[in-house]
């Protein structure tokens, strides 16, 4: 079965991965279907038992990482792609995360994906807007004394005026009326539908 180191495929007893199927199946749930591919991949392992591995595949980058980041756009090391951002080139090109990208290419977490001069644009964006702040509570000035009160409903008379709904006032002044006791209107609703049950 070995010559000179290495197990020829075609001689490999199918008796072996018959039992090593059995074992696996024995610990483990499969679906039929299932099967005919463990079959081939135990047999196949079985074949490349003391080969030597495969040589990964050495990478060259499109660039060098050092020239890769420009001030105002980056470099895919990949394929050379040129953008202010490439988050989402190298998610949607290369099937990649940032993590998985860097570590693809053995960079630092801290090596950027985004240019810097894009970043900073973004970043003064956001704070014009306000964006990340809580907002500010807004206090009302203090009113010293009466006259100012009076000197401001001067040039406003309708200032100092609070308006209520309509219904809120019709439900006053039946609540107000003779007999009337000072229950909210929801209790006396209740109050009433009750009454006239009883």
């Amino acid at each position: 079965m070995r010559r000179g180191g290495f197990v020829n495929t075609e001689e490999s007893n199918p008796h072996l991965t018959a039992k090593i199927v059995v074992s696996y199946v024995r610990h483990h749930r499969l679906v039929p279907d299932q099967l005919a591919d463990l079959i081939t991949s135990v047999h196949r392992a079985i074949g490349h038992v003391g080969q030597p591995p495969e040589p990964e595949e050495v990478l060259t980058p499109a660039v060098s990482v050092r020239r890769s980041v420009h001030r105002d756009h980056v470099i895919c090391l990949d394929c050379g792609y040129r953008g202010k951002t490439l988050t989402r080139h190298i998610a949607t090109r290369h099937g990649l995360s940032g993590d998985e990208y860097r570590q693809r290419w053995g960079l630092r977490s801290s090596h950027r994906l985004t240019a810097p001069a894009y970043s900073e644009r973004r970043s003064t964006l956001a704070k014009e807007l306000g964006l990340g702040r809580k907002p500010l509570a807004k206090v009302a000035p203090p009113t010293t004394s009466a006259a100012s009160a009076s000197a401001g409903r001067t040039e406003n008379p309708k200032a100092g005026r609070t308006s209520r709904p309509r219904s809120a006032l019709k439900t006053k002044d039946a609540a107000t009326g003779p007999g009337a006791r000072s229950i909210p209107a929801r209790r006396r609703s209740r109050a009433r539908g009750a009454s006239q049950s009883a």
